[in-house]
């Protein structure tokens, strides 16, 4: 069986880019300016953009504004760099208590439907 934080490692904080890279995207930062934002490889912003990396996870509308306030927030530099782990890290705890980490988890952690180890893992936060 796989621990909830397996999960958020494979599919949470990838998609998390993903939806982050297509905000700053769609507010005019180029690929290259996003990638050195956050600190990953250019080709995998693109990867990001074309949903061929961190897609198949729908945010709820909440999920996705926190994101978006987060990408408009940058490029108005009311945000830094230094700002994006504990942004990822917000917006990841809210993932976790939409219950789409537990969903994921049944899914592809194969984890019996009475589980509930991703709910009762936010308890130790």
């Amino acid at each position: 069986m796989r621990p909830p934080c397996e999960i958020v490692v494979w599919y949470v904080i990838p998609t998390i880019r993903s939806e982050l890279a297509k905000e700053l995207l769609n507010l005019g930062m180029k690929q290259k300016e996003i990638s050195e934002l956050l600190d990953i490889t250019q080709p995998a912003v693109s990867q990001y953009i074309s949903d061929k990396r961190g897609h198949g996870i729908k945010f709820n509308d909440e999920t996705q504004n926190l994101i978006r306030e987060f990408a408009k927030g940058l490029v108005e530099e009311k945000y830094n760099q230094r700002d994006i782990i504990p942004h990822v890290c917000q917006i990841c705890k809210k993932v976790k208590t939409d219950e789409i980490l537990c969903q994921l988890h049944k899914e592809k952690g194969k984890m019996p439907t009475d589980c509930d180890a991703c709910m009762s893992s936010h308890l130790v936060d």
